[in-house]
């Protein structure tokens, strides 16, 4: 894997089904929701793109209400696939980024199915893929730990949230360190 830091310019995060049906029944689930929406102010700091993903909304329901605040205005991109890039709508949004975006943050559940199969999908599809692994979890801890230990022995770069947030404010005192400063604390 080459080494390089992540540069806003050239991500984008994606965020996999915190809906309340599954959330409820998932291991650690305040710790997801807490670090989901510190990588949704980041995002909106950076003025990333955000697809914010949901497994058969009918069904599952919409986001957790912690969230569902947040992402207000957002475009949802609905799915029945497990990885979100077999869904032609979700690919072609996607394509529309490529080539200046080739970096994916992904978060959100469950970590070894949804989480997985998309972050496989995207390295097949030649994108630098980033997991935020404590904004990720499964309704197990084993399966959320067999998730990222196969993520990161397929080529993702597996990294806590604040990895990646530090690693794209690089310093203190900009006015993006300002902003996400309150939401760090």
């Amino acid at each position: 894997m080459e080494k390089k830091f992540l540069k806003p310019e050239n991500t984008f995060l994606m965020v996999i089904d915190p809906q309340e049906k599954l959330m409820a029944v998932i291991h650690e689930a305040d710790r997801v929701v807490k670090n989901i929406s510190l990588l949704f102010h980041l995002a909106k700091t950076f003025e990333l793109p955000i697809f914010p993903l949901t497994q058969y909304a009918k069904g599952l329901g919409p986001y957790v209400p912690e969230l569902a605040s947040l992402f207000e205005g957002q475009t949802f991109y609905d799915k029945t696939e497990f990885s979100a890039f077999k869904n032609e709508e979700i690919a072609a949004a996607i394509d529309k980024l490529r080539p200046t975006r080739n970096t994916i943050i992904i978060c959100g559940v469950e970590t070894h199915i949804c989480v997985y199969q998309t972050a496989l999908s995207a390295l097949i599809e030649g994108l630098d893929v980033v997991v935020a692994a404590d904004a990720t979890s499964s309704r197990t801890k084993a399966n959320m730990e067999y998730g990222l230990a196969y993520l990161r022995d397929t080529g993702a770069r597996v990294m806590s949230t604040e990895m990646i947030i530090y690693e794209f404010l690089e310093k203190a005192g900009t006015p993006q360190f300002k902003a996400m400063l309150p939401h760090l604390k």
